[in-house]
Formats: C-alpha cells, structure tokens, sequence
C-alpha cells in the first residue's frame, strides 16, 4: 500500500497548494487562527513531533470544512546557540555529528554549506516545510512562513520589547546566571532549548562556611545553614588534590572542581596552591558561630565536583555524618591509617540542635535505624537527607543548643543565621546546578555572575492578576493545566531575558552588546504571523517596520497617513495589515508539548495581556505529551529516532497521521510503535475495502436497516462535532475508523445493498475522514464523482430529518441479543471443554436449535404505566445534549440553566423517580395487572428500581416503543447465518411454543428469553 500512498500523497499535495486552498486571506467567514510552538532549529525532527503538528492540521481541517476562515502559519525558532553549535561540529568534522546528518539524508555537498550558521538555518527551514509539513500534507499558509532571526521579525521583537519597558516590565540587577564558559549564558528550562542536557536542574544556593585552620580556611559548602550549631567535626576527601586560593586577604582550601565554577562569580580568585587531603585529616580547624576546635576527618562521600569538596559534619541531623561518625569510630585500622587520636574519635557525640515533629532529639540516628542502614554509601542514605531536611524545615524548631535562636522556627532561623554569618564574614554565598548540564555547543553549563542582567518582571501583579482573570474563560486542555495555571502564574517570577556571547537572534533595543534570549523572543510571535506575509512577499521590508508602524497596525495608535508618511509604507498597505490584524487576532488556539506549561505558555499569555488590548489576548491552549523512545523522550539533539520521511515512505502519511490521532489521548506519553503503526496502516486497508464493497452495491428497495444506516452516521456526526467541541481527536478518531467502519460492514451482513443509500452513507464517511487521513480521503471523494476537493467541502451537519432512534435502537437492541447468545454458546463451550478432560469419550454438546422468548404484554403494559407516570422524555435532547445545547447557544439562549440541563440531561441519574409505593399501588389498580397479584407486584418493584439507577436518556430508550416479536421474527434467518444454527422466535404469551424449560417467563421488555436446545 505503501507505493500507492506516496503516489496519491504527492498528487494531492500538488493540487492543494497549485489551488492554494491553505492560504488564508481575510474574508466574511468566522476565522480561526490555530498555531504550534514552533520547534527549535537545532537539527533533524523527528517522529515524535509530528504527534502534536498532526493534531493542529487535524484541527485546522476541520474547522475548514465547518465554515471557518482558517489560519495555519508556521515557523521555526532559530534563536541560540543550536544552529552555531551544529555549523561548528560539523566544520571540525566531529564524526558523530556527520554520521547523523547523513543518516538523515544530508549530502557532502549540504555538509559544505553547513559551515555557516545562518546556512543551518536556511537548510534546515527548508527540511522542515518540505520534507516534514508539507510531506504530512499541512494545510499550512506558506507565505506566512517566518524564522526568529529573519530581519523583519527582529524589528517585532524590539517593538515587543519596547512595549514591555514602557510598560515598567524591564529592569536590570546583578544575576547569577547558567552560563556556557564557550557560548555564555543559557536558559536551564524542561525546553532545552539551549542544552542538550539537564533541562530540569535547578540553581542551588550554598552557604559557604569557613574554618580557620592554621593560616588557611578550610571552606565547607552546605545548604543547611541552620545546623551549624551541631556540628562536631570536619570531613576532607583524602583521595583529592585540594586547591589553595587567595580572595581578598584570606587563603581558601576549596577542591579543584569547585575553583573553576567559583570564579565565574567571584572577582579577583586566584590560585597559589594545592594541598593533598590527606595531609588536612587530623588537624584541628574553627567552625563559624560556635566557635570550638573540631577535627578533621576522612570521608570519601566528599565528592569534589559537589558544592566545594569539603562538608562540616553534623551527625543529630545529616544520616551520611552519623553512619561515617559511627563506623569510623569502630575502624582502629582506619584510625591508625590516619594518625588519628582514638579517645578523640571516639569521644564525638551527636549535639541535638532541631526538634522536629515525629523525631526525637536525633533524627538521623533515628531514621538510620529505623531503614537498617549499616554502611556508607548505601544509596537510601539520600532519601533519609531528603526526609530529614523537609520535615526539619517544615516542622521544626531551634532547641536550646542554638544560642539566640532558640525557639525559632527552621525556616525562619535559615535566613537569619545565613545573614548573620555572612555580616560577620565568617560565611560567603555560592552558586551551583543540581545535576549536570551541557550546553548545546557540547561544553559544560555552570552558574556565572552578570552584574546587570536585564530581567522581564513577570512578578507584575497587575499584568499578573489580569491574566489569571483571563485564563479562566480561556479553553484551555487539559483540565489539569487548567486547573493548574493559575498557580503557574502565581509562581512565575522574573526571567532573565538577554544574554552576551555567541548566539543568534534580536539585538536589545537598549543596549546591543546583549541578545534577546530564546523564550524571550517566541511569546507574542502568533500576532507576527499576520504581517509576516507582507514581509515575505517584499511588499514591506524591515526598514519600514518601525515603532510607528507596529503601534499602528497592532495598537491602532497614530493617524494612518501620518504613519505612511512616516515609515513609507502606502495607506492600502497599512490599512490591510491593521483590518488583518482586527480580523485575525486573537489566536483561537495554541498547541505545545508538556515542557511548555511552565516556560512558553505563562510568558505566552502575560506579554498579551502586559502589550495588546484584552480583544486580542488568546482563545485557547492545547498541551499535547510525547512519543516516548524505549529510554523515554525522543530527542532530536540525540539522534536514535526514526526519521520522519522514513517512516512516511514506509507506512504512509495517513496511516501515521491516524496512528498519532487514535493510539491514545493527547494528554499521555506514548510510546513510538512500529506494530501498532502497521495495524493502523491495516486499518486503512480494511475501510478501503469496505468502500469498494459499498461502491458495488446497486440495490433499489428499501429495508429498515438502510434509515438505520442513514440514522447511525447522522448519530455519529453528532457525537464527531461534540468531541471537536473539546478538541478530542481520539474521539473524532474512534466514531470515522472503528465505530463507523463497523456501521458499513454491518449494513452489509444485514443485508443492506441500496444504492442510494450507500452513496449517501460514503459521501457522508468520507467527508468525516477528511481531517485527519486527507489524501485518501481525496482520492475516494474524486472516486465518488466530486470535482471539487473534500478538504474543502462542507463537514457532514446533523439533519434532524435523518434521524431514526427507533431504528438505532431496534438495532441494538439486535445486537444485544446477538451478544446474549454468544455468551451462553461461550459457557456451553467451556462447559464441554470441561467435559472432555474428566472423559476424553464424550462427545461435545452441541445447539440444534435457539429458541427465542419476547416479553409479554403484561410486562409491556407494566412497563407503559412507569413510562406515563414518569413523563414523556423527548429522545433527541436525551441523546444527544451536547448538541442541543450548542444549538440552543447558536439561537441566543442565555439562561446557563437551560444550557446545563440540555447539557446534562443524558447524563445525569434520573432526576423523576418511580417510588416502589405509588408505583405498585399504580399497577395493582389496573384490573387486568391485578389479576396477577404477587407477579405483577414483584414485576413493579423490580422495575422501579432498575428505572431509579438508570439515567433518563436511558429510561428514554429502554421504553421506546418496538413490537419485539415481529422484529427478531423477520431478523430469524440472519439470526441462523450468524449463530450458526436454527433459531425460533415465539412470544412469551403463545402458550403452543415449545419451552420445556419454562424460559418464556423470564422474558422482560428488551430482554427476551433464551433457551439453546443441545443435541
């Protein structure tokens, strides 16, 4: 299928844009602009991102084919330091990087070029729109096709900035930043757009202790400067080469590792020797604030690559200083290695400093023993820090051992013990990352200090407060994100938004030497994609694209002809970008993977409300997950992943673009599976099948099940337009490939073979494929006749005049019976399998005939009175409520209340009940009931409380009207052809049927009867 699909996907392609159905030009339509975060240029794409650009195409189709103006742009974002990165390894010729590129389809005459950074920029845009989007069939506007470091979108991007500081949002402060020692500062961000490694490390602040030791301080790194009273020694690494460091006046032993990170932040560091650890154990060294001589002993869990390589030893509250204390005193052979004094060793105990809830006065002793931790180094030692720190911090208070701050909260003390060292001078302040990072040139990431860092203050409580306000009408999925933006947006502080050194990307307005960094530049964008076209197109150009002409076309500030005079652009020119922008704006939707809840969308959304009027800000946001590898996220910096045109070529686009639509719910991580991809592209073959099935078909009489088909797609186009409600692609997915399909074949198996109807019934499925698997979707549209294109024509409307619930439900109601069967034939069966192990002899019961029982009429006549008693219940609005509700919102309706009961009807528990009481007095009222007695009684009961659990919509079709004898007495032949075996329909009240079991009477409405003669 393969050959085929990459035949037709190329030939509708071609015609798709020769037409230009995806350009999109403003008109007397409702528009919908839709967008995806555009990916960093940082390499090859992969499999995996295509998940979340399939669901924006998916989206943008449909919404096409239901009236709407659309607006597909896309872009990529080329700002930092990837393209450079890439652009040197290959000029080295790191071999890893070629092997890569070539492996992905680059040639040696491509590598050439990649020499040059903005040259990886220009290929690799034209990768993407070629060999991905557009080989995915995108109805994207190309036109509006914009990169982060073309000139037009840098004039933007200096507007925006301009418009943050006139907003009092910019502001500058010293700043300890991650920095690339080869490329400068970075952004450390779950995006990774400037790494390659260690998105999620966070900044650590230690507190720097010193020790006075001889003429040297011995300088310890700890996060927990409120334990200082506790401490009854000093541990060193006697492994590591210590270096010797003079700052100001005083000399600070500090380990090698550390030096190099530390002066990145402190001026006038410089080296004037080194010392083996092993000549510090034993001597005795001053510990800050308490003041008292302590030792210095070994420890190898000192790791000279963490904080400074030397640790202050706490035993009451650090697990890894009281096992390395305990075992330490028991090693004379260790003590003996060191020439350490034992009576001293042995005589360090424990100093309880912190009571904390749930611990006595040693907390690390207690928890040691309580995990059955004996040895150093036992991994669980981690998670007892961990504990001990959080519920100290959170719980605890200062003892009595604590001097001043006796009394204090852990929390409250931190801060305030912290300050005291550091104004004494017997402590300094470091900073470090929690796990390592590497920076996308491939270089380690450490923290450096920028003395006038330039800041966004997403802190602005006003700008905050309005869109936390604003979120809350906004359609933002998941739920959770929802849910949980707003405390995002709580959270969200201050951001670093420039850096020096070797980057791409737009010059600061207010001071050159600095690069507007890669979140930055990429939050406001959407809007840029409206003017971009008049860029692209040469119509404006960047030197007209001035303050004057964005306040103008974005703002509507200044008179048009003043600003045409000013920026010479023409009077027609600006005025059709401003009515673009007036019509376009605000974005409907924004789609982006995970990582972007934290980072993008909250500076997404604080710049619209912080620079454009509240008409403007955006719609919606939609966060898709990943396509996970074996060993989790794929990454394009990694290589390891299918390319994309690969897998294209061997599965086909459709088939991919339904696999990423249905294997699950945008909002869970997936994993890349090439089996599943093949039952999909199988999937495609059967529903391909199933149309030429239909397209042979050339029946001219009517039967029920022809309105039942007619009905069902109409039933499914509802629910197909409640799931695009909520942006549901799965279920969009599951109603057109599996439900429907299974709809086809069962008209068929029923004998179904009108023309007409299956016209109608493929130009209807058709047109529901269209959004998600468009190429052959077109080719079985043209196939059908259709000149024009699918992609294009009306997505099918619910017609209140095709439906049938009677004919759905007698269908069901079929099945169900089908099913009820089959379960007693699947018991018969184990039965028989049982049989034959305990007497490989016997032989295997087998049906002969399936005798059938319907309700009878008493029954239906019980089950009427609880109908009329209940109230007349109107199906459609039951059924189907979402719809009834939209429809109800399209004709004006205001009342919420209305709204929400449409909405809820179908769903709700039934809000009329049947109380046993009344009801049973109700049907012993009726004479002929009453001649029953208990049966009738017992009947009622039964029913009331079957009709209590059940919701109205339910009720609704269980009482339906439907003469059960006569259907499945007409259904009796195909009933035999799909059992397998004669089957007889009688009704419970023809006293002549043959019942030696006396099944009949356990017939009820819906729910007939069964007795499976074995021969």
């Amino acid at each position: 299928m393969s050959d085929w699909t990459t035949e037709i996907e190329a030939k509708w392609q071609k015609r798709w844009y020769d037409a230009r159905i995806n350009e999109a030009e403003r008109d007397s339509r409702p528009k919908f602009m839709i967008i995806f975060a555009y990916p960093g240029l940082t390499g090859y794409l992969h499999v995996g991102h295509m998940r979340g650009y399939t669901y924006v195409d998916a989206i943008g189709r449909f919404m096409r084919m239901t009236g709407h103006n659309v607006m597909f742009p896309v872009g990529t974002h080329a700002t930092g330091n990837g393209a450079i990165s890439l652009a040197r390894r290959v000029e080295r010729g790191d071999s890893k990087t070629i092997e890569y590129l070539k492996n992905n389809g680059c040639t040696d005459e491509d590598l050439e070029k990649l020499k040059d950074p903005l040259s990886v920029v220009s290929f690799f845009n034209d990768v993407y729109i070629q060999q991905y989007w557009k080989r995915f069939g995108f109805l994207s506007d190309w036109r509006r096709f914009t990169s982060t470091v073309h000139p037009g979108y840098s004039k933007f991007i200096q507007w925006q900035f301009r418009k943050l500081h006139d907003k009092g949002m910019l502001f500058q402060k010293p700043y300890f930043a991650p920095a690339c020692i080869e490329c400068g500062p970075v952004a450390v961000d779950p995006s990774e757009t400037d790494l390659s490694k260690g998105g999620n490390a966070e900044t650590t602040e230690y507190t720097l202790l010193k020790f006075k030791c001889e003429d040297y301080f011995l300088v310890a790194a700890t996060v927990r400067p409120e334990t200082v009273y506790g401490q009854t020694n000093f541990w060193v690494n006697p492994d590591v080469e210590y270096v010797k460091v003079k700052i100001n006046d005083e000399i600070w032993v500090i380990s090698p590792q550390s030096f190099e990170k530390m002066k990145l932040q402190k001026d006038g560091m410089e080296l004037v020797g080194t010392v083996p650890g092993r000549e510090l154990i034993g001597k005795m060294a001053t510990a800050p604030v308490i003041h008292r001589d302590i030792p210095v002993l070994p420890a190898k869990f000192c790791k000279p690559e963490v904080g400074t390589g030397l640790v202050t030893s706490v035993p009451s509250d650090a697990p890894d200083d009281w096992i390395s204390i305990h075992i330490l005193k028991k090693n004379d052979e260790m003590i003996r290695e060191y020439g350490l004094n034992p009576e001293m060793v042995k005589s360090i105990k424990a100093i309880p400093i912190i009571d904390t809830k749930g611990y006595g006065p040693l907390p690390a002793a207690e928890l040691i023993e309580k995990m059955g931790i004996t040895e150093a180094g036992d991994p669980r030692l981690d998670e007892a820090k961990k504990l001990i720190y959080k519920d100290g911090f959170h719980t605890g208070v200062m003892n009595l051992n604590c001097g001043p701050f006796a009394g204090m909260k852990v929390e409250e003390a931190k801060e305030k013990m912290k300050q005291m060292m550091l104004d004494s001078g017997e402590a300094d302040v470091f900073y470090d990352l929690s796990e390592e990072v590497i920076c996308r040139c491939g270089l380690p990431v450490f923290i450096k200090k920028v003395p006038d860092q330039w800041f966004i203050d997403y802190a602005n409580p006003e700008v905050t407060e309005q869109t936390k306000e604003h979120c809350k009408g906004m359609h933002i999925l998941p739920a959770d994100y929802y849910n949980n933006v707003q405390g995002v947006l709580d959270w969200f502080r201050e951001r670093a938004c420039v850096r020096q050194g070797n980057w791409l990307g737009t010059r600061f307005p207010y001071d050159d030497k600095w690069i507007i960094e890669a979140i930055s530049d990429s939050t406001l964008y959407p809007v840029y994609y409206i003017i971009s076209k008049y860029y692209f197109e040469g119509v404006i150009n960047e030197d007209e694209m001035t303050e004057e002409f964005f306040d103008y076309v974005l703002l509507g500030k200044g008179n048009i002809e003043t600003v045409a005079k000013n920026t010479r652009v023409d009077l027609d020119t600006l005025y059709n970008i401003r009515e673009d922008v007036l019509y376009w704006y605000p974005l409907d939707l924004n789609l982006g993977g995970k990582e972007h809840m934290t980072v993008h969308f909250p500076a997404f959304l604080m710049n619209h409300a912080a620079i454009l009027p509240k008409d403007m800000w955006p719609r919606g946001i939609f966060v898709n997950w990943y396509v996970t590898g074996k060993l989790g996220k794929i990454s394009k910096s990694k290589g390891g992943a299918e390319p994309i045109p690969d897998a294209a070529g061997k599965f086909g686009v459709d088939a991919l673009r339904l696999y990423y639509a249905h294997i699950a719910v945008p909002f869970a991580d997936v994993a890349w599976d090439e089996d599943a991809i093949v039952t999909y592209e199988a999937r495609m073959e059967r529903i391909l099948r199933t149309i030429d099935s239909l397209k042979e078909l050339n029946g001219t009489d009517l039967k029920d099940i022809d309105a039942w088909l007619i009905s069902r797609m109409n039933t499914r186009i509802d629910t197909i337009r409640d799931c695009m409600y909520e942006y549901d692609i799965r279920g969009m997915a599951n109603e057109v490939y599996f439900e429907a399909l299974n709809d086809m074949r069962w008209y068929m198996r029923r004998g179904g073979s009108n023309k007409k109807t299956a016209q109608k019934a493929l130009d209807i499925w058709v047109r529901m494929m269209a959004p998600i698997t468009p190429h052959i979707a077109e080719e079985v549209w043209e196939s059908l006749g259709h000149k024009d294109f699918v992609s294009i024509a009306d997505y099918p409307e619910y017609d209140e005049n095709d439906s049938d619930f009677g004919a759905e439900i007698s269908e069901e109601y079929l099945e169900s019976v089908i099913d009820d069967i089959k379960e007693i034939l699947k018991v018969i069966d184990n039965q028989n399998a049982k049989n034959a192990e305990e007497d490989p002899a016997a032989a295997p019961k087998v049906p002969g005939t399936i005798y059938i029982y319907t309700t009878p009429m008493w029954k239906m006549k019980v089950q009427a009175l609880a109908k009329e008693m209940l109230g007349n219940m109107r199906l459609p609005a039951l059924l189907r409520p979402a719809a009834v509700a939209r429809e109800m919102r399209r004709s004006g309706a205001e009342d919420d209340s209305i709204i929400e009961t449409a909405f809820d009807a179908g769903r709700k528990a039934a809000s009329r009940m049947l109380t046993i009481p009344s009801f049973t007095k109700a049907v012993m009222a009726n004479n002929e009931l009453k001649k029953r007695g208990k049966e009738s009684a017992d009947f009622a009961r039964k029913l009331a409380e079957e009709f209590n659990r059940k919701s109205d919509a339910e009720i609704a079709k269980a009482t339906l009207d439907l003469n059960e004898y006569e259907y499945l007495k007409e259904a009796e032949s195909f009933l035999a052809s799909e059992l397998g075996c004669d089957v007889k329909v009688y009704s419970a009240d023809d006293s002549d049927a043959p019942d030696p079991q006396k099944k009949a009477r356990a017939s009820a409405p819906k729910r007939p009867a069964i007795y499976i003669d074995l021969v």
